[in-house]
């Protein structure tokens, strides 16, 4: 009898993310997996409990990916920090289109939503740039990521192409504009 072919899970969730990116999320299914991999279903049960536990796997193996984009725009330095972490979420919407449309434009009726890691750091650089309170950085940064998120559905689901230097530009359009109206409130100090 041939010997067992040995199947890692890592090797199931690279396949799984492998056929999201060509096929979209509802690709992610024990048959398709199985066949991309050359296998029966057996070993994807044998590493998951359950679809479930596959799907949150490749889930936050695509927002790993996702992690990754922002800390590679960070690290480049072209950018300061904020606006590089909304550039990236624009460029992985870009360059992942399926990943971020699986991440980013899924139903999210009856989730517990919670800040994500990204969300919190981005609003520690917000109220350490500005000195300003956690609520106005919260409501600056939501401002901006609705912004971001709209460029980035526009070029995911190929809607409009925009260039880098335009998009860098709307960026930093609507984050003075919230900024200097944020000044006016009183929220921040505008001698900074």
């Amino acid at each position: 009898m041939p010997p067992k072919l040995k199947i890692a899970k890592t090797d199931i969730i690279d396949k799984a993310l492998e056929l999201v990116r060509q096929n979209g999320v509802s690709s992610i299914n024990a048959r398709s997996i199985a066949s991309a991999l050359g296998c029966s279903t057996q070993p994807i049960f044998s590493n998951f409990d359950s679809m479930e536990e596959l799907e949150q796997s490749v889930l936050n193996a695509a927002f790993e990916k996702y992690l990754g984009f922002i800390s590679s725009e960070i690290a480049e330095g072209k950018y300061p920090a904020y606006k590089a972490s909304g550039m990236a979420y624009i460029r992985f919407a870009k360059e992942e289109k399926e990943l971020f449309k699986m991440l980013f434009m899924c139903d999210r009726q009856g989730e517990e939503l919670k800040p994500t890691v990204d969300f919190e750091a981005s609003v520690e650089i917000i109220m350490k740039a500005n000195g300003i309170s956690r609520e106005y950085a919260s409501l600056l940064h939501l401002e901006m990521w609705v912004c971001g998120h709209g460029i980035a559905t526009m070029l995911a689901t190929s809607f409009l192409e925009l260039d880098e230097e335009l998009i860098s530009r709307m960026l930093t359009d609507v984050y003075q504009g919230t900024r200097e109206r944020l000044i006016r409130e009183g929220a921040i100090d505008g001698s900074n």
